[in-house]
């Protein structure tokens, strides 16, 4: 009874707009009085132990890196990088949106960072050579779904802290489906552009130009291989890969770029930490809540119930994808991710299923669902940033979401499409 209330309490607080942090917190708080006799002065030794973990520095830099990257000008370079190649295309600066998105995934590991930033260049290029606006924002929002897809991902990192699978493994399951990702969304923007009137970009396509645009783009190319070598080679753990690539973007735009100056960082570094706070506080409540649930039994209860369904994998990975689909719609992937994520994985390696692939199925499913209404984050942020309305972009999105919910049929249903890669590196 107690534990049905306590989740009742804090969906409908989540519902009426309080932090997931503090939802979380208050529901975890009235269940520990009403329904147990724990010492509540044990709570702030949980919350500090919650977040006690040198792994979870890695968010924190990963955030920092990609903020770097947009102030050092190497999103826009990536965008003209993306240009010479795809730019002629009918169509061709929404095609370059989702180039841009790929390279960029390799850095920040965020899609909300990723979407700010790419919007940010692309989204007024875009108005100012004829884009209908709400395409262009769908378009800006569905390819910041590939970020956290290929490595790094924070979503990633805080799944492994949480469920202790291997980290570099999720990384690297993630590359296959993130560019399955990328070329689906072109797919798309290939059958919806023969329909439209929309310009080229003007490019000069030359070696003398290509020589020219590779060297200035070269040092951005740089920053995500130093990530891959480091995971695939096991040479540094994951907290020190985003050091280092922090501290890489960062000699960029200060000695090579020339774009950030020592002033700007001040206000660099606390964007940064105001940020990673909101995702560091939901692990300093994952000892409460965690407690909570393991002292009521719920993942044996639920596992238990859904074995006893006699479930193949085919149908349990249907049920899982519809179930995540739903949540993702309405809540953020951190928390989705922290409540049921403890619950669904046991079950899912009883049933056989690769813990690697399952995780990356998750993921994929709670980044679908940063795109999709009635919530869909990354809708409001392109939203906010081309300033259309958000019906008009929920409308637009649908043709994106639609591919992307193939890829994830795929990713799936085809295992190998995530293992093969960590299998083979690892």
């Amino acid at each position: 009874m107690f534990i049905a209330l306590a989740f009742i309490i804090m969906f409908v607080l989540m519902a009426i707009g309080v932090e997931i942090y503090i939802s979380m917190g208050v529901a975890s708080l009235f269940y520990l009085i009403f329904a147990t006799d724990t010492p509540l002065n044990l709570i702030p030794n949980t919350m500090v132990d919650g977040v006690n973990n040198y792994s979870l520095l890695a968010i924190p830099f990963f955030i920092l890196a990609g903020e770097l990257m947009n102030r050092s000008g190497i999103t826009l370079k990536l965008v003209n990088f993306t240009n010479f190649f795809i730019g002629k295309l009918k169509g061709g600066l929404a095609y370059s949106v989702v180039g841009v998105n790929v390279f960029s995934a390799g850095v920040s590991g965020s899609a909300p960072a990723d979407c700010s930033a790419v919007s940010s260049v692309m989204l007024p290029a875009m108005k100012k050579d004829g884009y209908k606006e709400s395409f262009s924002a769908a378009i800006n929002a569905s390819a910041a779904t590939i970020g956290p897809i290929i490595p790094p991902s924070i979503p990633m990192v805080f799944l492994a802290l949480l469920t202790n699978l291997s980290v570099g493994k999720l990384f690297l399951g993630g590359i296959i489906p993130g560019l399955m990702m990328g070329i689906s969304l072109m797919l798309v923007l290939y059958i919806m552009m023969r329909k439209q009137d929309l310009p080229k970009v003007e490019v000069k396509r030359s070696w003398k130009e290509f020589i020219k645009l590779f060297k200035d783009t070269f040092f951005a190319l740089i920053a995500p291989l130093i990530i891959l070598f480091g995971i695939v080679f096991a040479i540094t753990t994951i907290t020190e890969v985003a050091i280092l690539a922090t501290a890489y973007v960062l000699f960029v735009g200060i000695f090579i770029y020339k774009k950030i100056k020592l002033k700007d960082l001040p206000k660099v570094f606390s964007d940064t930490a105001l940020f990673s706070s909101t995702i560091m506080v939901l692990f300093s409540i994952v000892g409460i809540f965690s407690w909570m649930m393991a002292g009521e039994r719920i993942g044996q209860r639920l596992g238990d119930w859904l074995l006893g369904m006699d479930l193949s994998p085919f149908l349990f990975l249907l049920l899982v994808n519809i179930f995540l689909l739903l949540i993702g719609m309405v809540m953020d992937a951190l928390p989705a991710m922290l409540i049921f994520v403890p619950v669904l994985l046991p079950i899912s390696i009883e049933l056989g299923i690769d813990p690697i692939h399952f995780g990356v199925v998750v993921v994929l499913n709670l980044m679908i669902g940063l795109i999709t209404p009635p919530v869909g984050a990354l809708l409001f942020i392109v939203s906010k940033i081309g300033r259309v309305p958000f019906h008009e972009v929920a409308r637009a999105v649908m043709p994106f979401i639609i591919a992307l919910l193939i890829v994830l049929a795929l990713t799936t249903y085809f295992p190998p499409l995530v293992t093969w890669i960590p299998n083979m590196l690892m």
